[in-house]
């Protein structure tokens, strides 16, 4: 479970990394950063992430599913706020299109790279 975790850190920090080097609206200070922005955004949606879905599912529902990339935008700005200085995103609609771009490299990491190593 440990491992899994690490792995999922290592990928948030290379996306929010990536997402730093393409969106001139989201600011990391450095790689350490990166690193502490990516341990925050886990503990985040371990902890806020099912409180916001809970909290909003009938727009969720209602939505079919897309309402959960507000969440995940929201759960990013908590990140940036608490990290202070070193992560700032120019605001939410910042936040919404860069949790699209992360989700999205998320996947893609995951299901071409991850996945297909740890089955070896």
């Amino acid at each position: 479970m440990l491992k899994n975790w690490l792995i999922h850190i290592v990928v948030n920090t290379i996306v929010l990394m990536t997402v730093d080097g393409y969106m001139d609206s989201i600011q990391l200070r450095s790689v350490w950063a990166a690193l502490g922005a990516a341990v925050i955004l886990s503990i985040l949606n371990v902890v806020v992430k099912p409180v916001l879905i809970l909290l909003t599912l009938p727009v969720t529902i209602l939505s079919l599913g897309l309402f959960l990339f507000v969440i995940n935008a929201i759960t990013l700005s908590l990140t940036a706020w608490l990290m202070g200085d070193a992560f700032k995103i120019a605001g939410f609609g910042s936040a919404f299109l860069a949790s699209l771009i992360i989700s999205l490299l998320n996947l893609l990491i995951q299901t071409f790279i991850v996945h297909p190593l740890k089955n070896k």
